[in-house]
């Protein structure tokens, strides 16, 4: 599978996930972009246009792509119609990524509580790392699940700031103590699985470094939720970069 064509749009779109994909062996890094690919395109589903109609409408296609019931005549749609046949990706794992979506359509407070926030997060962000640990020859993990839903959340958390601007009310419980509730869960979620994690394929390292900054970033959220609306919580790209080098170097997730 061909990285090049899809790599400019990670690399703009997902700056991390774009890092993680190249850090891979080079046979890895096609199935990592192709997923990462798709999910920027569900991503921007809800946010491309106000009419919540055509907002669906492009899930749909999206459904359609999954099914095979579409025509495969786009920049992603191709190649994910390849990943999916070769590497027999779970269907309800690629719908999940979709129907996720749905919740941010045609509304300012997509998320009642954080029961809702989790379900979303759960659907993109887990499904996606549960699906890049499959496509490089893993096995369907729910470790892997927790491990990307904790990285969503660090990564919903670093764009609340945004959201906000953009007319969203982004988190259910808005409090220092709301946010520090999400971030505590989610680390204790994270140190539940690392067993399972250490024991997954090494060839399934590449997917879920995606995650590296996860522990990190929960860590800060944890310690001073307020940096949450300040955005406060971004890291220079030295740091950025040179802690995932750190993780390749050693060989670590």
């Amino acid at each position: 599978m061909d990285a090049n064509a899809l790599a400019p749009l990670v690399e703009r779109g997902d700056p991390d996930r774009f890092l993680a994909a190249m850090a891979a062996p080079p046979a890895a890094r096609g199935p990592l972009l192709v997923l990462a690919a798709f999910n920027l395109e569900l991503a921007r589903a809800p946010w491309v246009t106000k009419e919540p109609l055509i907002a669906q409408m492009r899930l749909q296609f999206w459904r359609d792509v999954v099914t095979g019931e579409g025509p495969a005549a786009h920049e992603v749609a191709l190649p994910l119609q390849a990943l999916i046949r070769e590497a027999r990706l779970p269907q309800d794992l690629l719908l999940a990524m979709i129907d996720a979506r749905e919740s941010e359509v045609g509304t300012p407070a997509p998320f009642a509580d954080d029961s809702a926030l989790g379900a979303y997060l759960r659907g993109t962000a887990g499904s996606l790392m549960a699906l890049s640990v499959i496509a490089l020859g893993g096995p369907r993990s729910e470790a892997a699940t927790q491990l990307g839903t904790a990285q969503g959340l660090a990564n919903y958390l670093m764009a609340v700031p945004a959201l906000e601007a953009a007319g969203r009310r982004a988190l259910p419980d808005p409090s220092p103590q709301g946010i520090a509730g999400l971030a505590a869960a989610a680390i204790q979620r994270l140190d539940a699985v690392r067993p399972e994690l250490r024991g997954l394929p090494a060839a399934t390292r590449p997917a879920l470094r995606a995650a590296w900054r996860a522990p990190a970033l929960l860590a800060k959220v944890l310690r001073d939720p307020a940096q949450v609306a300040s955005g406060g919580l971004a890291q220079s790209e030295f740091s950025r970069r040179g802690s995932l080098l750190w993780r390749v170097a050693l060989g670590l997730y």
